[in-house]
């Protein structure tokens, strides 16, 4: 139960190292959603997030001789930083196994607090075998970051602080959820003391382990995770987590990249803070769940949980946030290739500002254009769509196309009308070089590539669009060579943003 959790929270060693973080009133979020909105400030902790608290109490609870051998973990982000940091503090030995995709900024945080990182692997799940391996062979202790209940417990510190700087009616607390570690300890301490206060995690689209798993009523293990949201890509939730979760879990709520991108930028607009998107991903759920109940005039707490973010990602998180938070709508149209036909057009989108407006010359009877629109909300974007056939159009709405808002609207060239035989893929690269000499070596020059569009976006893995001329006799070969690859992919040669400014 929930309350066997409470000594262990109550007694935990994070305040040797972690701050008891503010609990801000968000003004401007407050108005916007018609709540009372309050942030629980964990980016403001030492190492920028609150996975401190665990990794400290984990460490404190081991034995000098324990410690000596040192500590060893497997991590691509905020828990390396937790650990490498507790473990100068203890003035222990810690090493850190990373994926060879980390990005260097991560890296030299962990080494600036003295641990020894082991580059290994292009993914979490590789790092995370190399590192038992190590632990195995080294006898030392391996931190993980989440499943543990000193780990869990060091987390729920978090919830008897919400409860102690906040002691009037609260409606919900929203988390984050990876692996489940944060959402375990807060909610364990909240429904031990005040059970009538909704807990409610929050989790990004495909990285949804924790809601598969209710609903299933047993751990499911994920295909692929969203990389996007890096601080909660987790495949499977742990056993002990999850046996937490069952009990204390009122809802999970699932939002898309775009909503997360929305998020940060609310944040930011009312506290001036830059939130990393697994620190802001919580407030995207509150503002879901807010529209989707109708709540009104309720006290709402976020778990603001890291601010460990690439500069480099804030332009994506740019390009996206008025998409997320649909005030920019997507649209591939269809006009007469004629003099006139784009002032009748933007006559027929009216007072709205254009943000682009992209268009190559292909076919001498009528243009394909991509065109993005300012709107206020769905609403208007509907009222759009309506006057757009009115006049005689066939808009169709690109705003939720990943293919169109990741590659579509940087590209440049047109249709191929040579390319026979052309399918279209988009990948996921491992952010390292070599990435491409593997997936061209894989290829073996068996079919020519007609088409190819990279753009990082300062994430661990590179979104490709890539065109190969595959004949239809050897489309089994082609599935044999996608299996050796080894890199997530999605088939888009159906998708009309394809068929509109490609194919």
């Amino acid at each position: 139960m929930p309350e066997k959790y409470l000594k262990k929270i109550l007694t935990s060693h994070v305040y040797d190292v972690a701050h008891e973080t503010p609990l801000e009133h968000a003004p401007l979020l407050s108005e916007r959603t018609c709540n009372t909105v309050f942030l629980k400030r964990e980016d403001e902790q030492p190492v920028f997030s609150f996975k401190i608290r665990g990794a400290y109490n984990k460490m404190a609870g081991l034995s000098r001789d324990v410690l000596k051998r040192g500590v060893i973990c497997a991590s691509a982000g905020n828990h390396a930083q937790g650990v490498a940091f507790a473990a100068q503090r203890m003035k222990t030995r810690a090493v850190v196994v990373m994926p060879r995709t980390t990005p260097e900024i991560k890296i030299n945080a962990v080494r600036s607090y003295g641990a020894r990182v082991v580059l290994h692997g292009d993914n979490y799940d590789a790092a995370w075998e190399h590192a038992r391996g190590i632990c195995e062979k080294k006898q030392m202790t391996f931190i993980h970051p989440f499943d543990d209940p000193d780990v869990i417990a060091g987390q729920g510190t978090i919830g008897f602080e919400i409860l102690k700087q906040h002691p009037q009616a609260l409606e919900a607390v929203f988390v984050p959820v990876g692996g489940g570690g944060l959402i375990g300890g807060i909610g364990a301490y909240i429904k031990a003391l005040r059970p009538e206060i909704k807990v409610i995690g929050v989790e990004a689209e495909d990285c949804d382990a924790m809601e598969k798993s209710l609903v299933a009523g047993k751990r499911i293990m994920l295909d692929h995770v969203n990389t996007f949201v890096d601080g909660t890509a987790v495949r499977q939730v742990g056993s002990e987590t999850f046996r937490l979760a069952k009990q204390v879990i009122d809802e999970v709520v699932v939002v898309s990249n775009d909503e997360v991108c929305a998020a940060i930028k609310d944040i930011f607009e009312d506290r001036r803070s830059i939130l990393e998107p697994a620190g802001a991903l919580a407030m995207a759920g509150l503002k879901a769940w807010v529209a989707k109940h109708r709540v009104k005039n309720r006290n709402l707490v976020v778990i603001a949980s890291g601010a460990n973010v690439n500069f480099d990602r804030l332009r994506h998180v740019a390009e996206r946030a008025e998409v997320g938070e649909r005030r920019e709508a997507i649209l591939a149209v269809t006009i007469p290739e004629k003099p006139g036909s784009f002032k009748k057009f933007c006559a027929t989108i009216g007072n709205r500002g254009i943000t682009e407006f992209n268009y190559r010359y292909d076919d001498p009877a009528r243009a394909h254009i991509f065109v993005g629109v300012q709107i206020h909300d769905q609403k208007e974007e509907k009222q759009l769509m309506t006057a757009l056939r009115k006049h005689g159009y066939k808009p169709v709405d690109m705003t939720d196309n990943e293919m169109a808002k990741l590659h579509i609207r940087h590209m440049v060239g047109g249709h191929a009308t040579n390319a026979i035989d052309e399918i279209v893929y988009r990948f996921m690269f491992p952010e390292r070089p070599g990435a491409l000499m593997n997936f061209l070596n894989t290829m073996g020059g068996r079919w020519n590539i007609s088409l190819f569009h990279y753009r990082n976006h300062g994430a661990d893995f590179g979104r490709v669009l890539v065109g190969m001329q595959v004949p239809a006799n050897e489309q089994k070969e082609f599935r044999e060579f996608l299996d050796r690859l080894g890199y997530d992919y999605t088939d888009e040669t159906g998708n009309p943003a394809y068929k509109l400014f490609l194919g």
